[in-house]
């Protein structure tokens, strides 16, 4: 394939036919049309703040389970996984293992709190446990978190879009976002929940069609795995024990762990998912079904990268400046399928777009109701009006979308998706995963520990993350990768480049700078953990330092069920003692 491509010199923007165009344009209408129809037309409108925000409690096992999927993999996912396994391999692919165990501890240690509650936000839990400032920091670290978030999941597809088309990508982030933020605006939890049903679809058979028709070009499953091991990217145990090393068997499953876990246990717009759920055991199978489709689409993902590199074993695309960006790696190849497979990429790209659409979606409906229910509603001294309430609601989705999207032109100076997405959300994932696993599995945790080791955890992942991220832009923090060739591109693909022989081979042996500072090298999997450890250890010691709690004064009804064997509480026998919780969140509402 690699012989075949690009040899008249054309870019790519003549790979987008009028069918391409018709099958993106296609979703984006259909996902318009679901925010019409819960907005006007479904039997109960998106007027209350409960069906605005949790689609009034009654949102069936398969939509919920479609949208935590789509939650979860972004357009980040889909373009920076495969860009992953090619540039540096198939280690990559043990995060699957952390990911099964993740869902597990959701199902067992997190939901049932958060549901037995019958809360809306996440953070209104912190509120019960502890008290409205701690609430507040959570709630306005999780915002932060996801407008910082958003606009790269907005910018990667529109790389892929600019690779396939041609067109700017400034120019298609704006009328894509504006019907992501019409439909959420309009249509609230069911119109984000069907989308995302939707676009999950999509995305999966998006991968599908590539990972076919793309082994089928270059020669067969056989074929694939042969070039990949050739090159020596297949490898998944990799035991280093040194923590600077990038990717690891131990970054990977027990890194990744609390990576993940942070972003699904804790985080509002998973959680909200599981909590429109009418019961637990309901939630449970949604999550059930979350982690069989993580597992496969991460899988696919994979697999594309790998099919990818068999594609460009002998002619990297890098290399002969076709593309830019390793994320633009898979898009560049759909072009050039898309030669003789009509439609392939107006597929591919509306996969992608559905992956940044629920995404957006999901964060734009869970900002909203973060900011409404802890900022909003607590300090409004009588209650508002539904109509009121609603119309408030969709005045912030509208407004943060539009900020969002302003900041996707801030992203282009980015590096590797994948890195850099994980290592910006460790500095706000270990302070939020520490502050409610004080709450849920350390009693003894008080407001005043919390609110420090929160604060500490921030502020130590943000040294760490920054002073990484500037050392890899400046040049002295290099990831070794695997070597890419040119010696089996043609002449013509050849023509026009200043090729040596140490070009034809090119292999990443540059190493770190040893002048960079230690914790600046670490890998950035590792920030989560950090995080988390050093809100646990700060908050209990400030705790016992300011007065810690008495296990048997905390309610059981905020405590994990995986603690309650180790408590020993009057609690468990006096049931008239629980009206606490209930009195607070009289008093909350």
């Amino acid at each position: 394939m690699a012989q075949d491509a690009d040899t008249d010199g054309d870019g790519p923007s003549g790979y987008f036919s009028l069918i391409d165009y018709s099958v993106f344009g296609g979703m984006l209408l259909i996902s318009a049309l679901i925010g019409i129809y819960f907005a006007f037309f479904a039997k109960q409108k998106q007027n209350t703040t409960k069906e605005y925000l949790m689609g009034g409690k009654s949102m069936g096992i398969f939509p919920i389970s479609m949208s935590l999927i789509a939650s979860y993999i972004s357009g980040i996912s889909l373009l920076g996984i495969p860009a992953e396994m090619y540039t540096f391999g198939s280690q990559y692919y043990v995060v699957v293992f952390s990911e099964i165990m993740v869902s597990v501890t959701m199902a067992f240690a997190f939901i049932p709190v958060f549901h037995g509650l019958n809360i809306t936000s996440s953070y209104e839990y912190l509120r019960l446990r502890f008290n409205k400032p701690v609430r507040l920091m959570g709630s306005a670290i999780f915002m932060i978190k996801m407008m910082l978030y958003i606009p790269i999941v907005i910018y990667m597809p529109a790389l892929a879009f600019n690779q396939v088309t041609g067109i700017n990508l400034h120019y298609i982030t704006p009328v894509v976002c504006i019907v992501c933020i019409f439909y959420t605006t309009l249509g609230g939890l069911k119109a984000v929940v069907w989308t995302d049903t939707l676009q999950t679809i999509i995305m999966f058979l998006g991968l599908i069609v590539v990972m076919v028709f793309g082994t089928t070009q270059v020669g067969g499953l056989a074929t694939v795995i042969e070039r990949n091991a050739q090159s020596g990217r297949l490898e998944l145990f990799d035991f280093d024990i040194d923590p600077t090393t990038r990717h690891t068997f131990w970054t990977l499953s027990f890194g990744n762990y609390f990576n993940w876990l942070a972003a699904c246990s804790v985080n509002q717009a998973m959680v909200q998912r599981c909590l429109a759920m009418p019961t637990m055991k309901q939630a449970k199978t949604a999550i059930l079904i979350l982690t069989c489709g993580i597992f496969t689409i991460v899988s696919m993902c994979c697999y594309s990268g790998l099919v990818v590199y068999a594609a460009f074993h002998d002619c990297d695309p890098m290399l002969r400046g076709l593309v830019k960006k390793s994320d633009q790696i898979l898009p560049y190849f759909v072009t050039q399928m898309g030669k003789s497979i009509p439609g392939l990429p107006g597929l591919f790209v509306a996969g992608v777009f559905s992956a940044a659409l629920s995404s957006m979606s999901t964060g734009l409906n869970s900002i909203t109701a973060v900011f409404y229910e802890d900022f909003v509603k607590p300090s409004v001294k009588k209650p508002w009006s539904e109509a009121k309430a609603s119309f408030v609601m969709k005045v912030v989705v509208f407004v943060v979308g539009t900020i969002c999207v302003g900041n996707v032109f801030f992203v282009e100076r980015l590096g590797a998706a994948i890195q850099v997405v994980k290592s910006m959300s460790g500095i706000t994932a270990g302070a939020l995963l520490g502050t409610f696993s004080l709450g849920l599995f350390f009693p003894w945790a008080n407001s005043k520990g919390t609110l420090a080791g929160g604060i500490s955890s921030i502020l130590l992942v943000a040294w760490i993350s920054f002073g990484s991220q500037s050392n890899i832009a400046a040049g002295k923090i290099k990831f070794p990768k695997k070597p890419v060739t040119l010696e089996g591109c043609s002449l013509a693909q050849l023509s026009g480049l200043n090729t040596t022989a140490a070009s034809i081979l090119h292999i990443n042996n540059e190493i770190t700078s040893p002048d960079v500072f230690y914790f600046y090298r670490l890998s950035y999997l590792w920030y989560t953990l950090i995080g988390v450890t050093t809100c646990c250890t700060v908050g209990l010691l400030v705790s016992f330092a300011t007065g810690a709690n008495k296990p048997q004064d905390v309610d059981q009804k905020l405590l994990s069920p995986i603690i309650h064997r180790f408590i020993d509480s009057p609690k468990k026998q006096e049931s008239h003692m629980l009206q606490p919780v209930e009195e607070k969140l009289l008093t909350s509402t």
